[in-house]
């Protein structure tokens, strides 16, 4: 099981990689540094050099591509804390690895794509 399924308790096969429709999209309220509440629904948990990060899409304003990425520590008794990169280098590795995973949701959407345009072509 993916460390997604447990966190969020997805209990859909093994492929789905907790990117299924199966359970509803996970929310969260951040507060940022000047006191406004954000809410955000969480794109995905993901390691960066032995570090989980969190990427956050605020739910308002959704057209604006805006994503924020904070460090992610889970404790033993289910709770979290959302941690700040402190450093350049540190911002710049967890961008990279974010983009990675925009690739290959783009890759996956296209060949699904492609999946149904030949399922759509058989039936003809």
């Amino acid at each position: 099981m993916s460390e997604d399924k447990e966190l969020f308790g997805c209990d859909c096969d093994d492929d789905c990689d907790c990117g299924c429709d199966d359970h509803d999209e996970e929310i969260m309220t951040i507060t940022l540094e000047d006191g406004t509440e954000v809410e955000c629904a969480i794109i995905s948990i993901f390691p960066v050099l032995g570090k989980d990060y969190i990427a956050l899409l605020p739910i308002e304003n959704q057209d604006d591509g805006e994503v924020f990425l904070y460090g992610f520590d889970e404790h033993e008794d289910g709770s979290f804390e959302l941690l700040s990169i402190e450093s350049d280098d540190e911002y710049e590795e967890v961008t990279k690895a974010f983009d990675e995973i925009l690739d290959e949701a783009e890759l996956d959407e296209l060949l699904d794509e492609d999946d149904e345009e030949e399922i759509d072509e058989e039936d003809k």
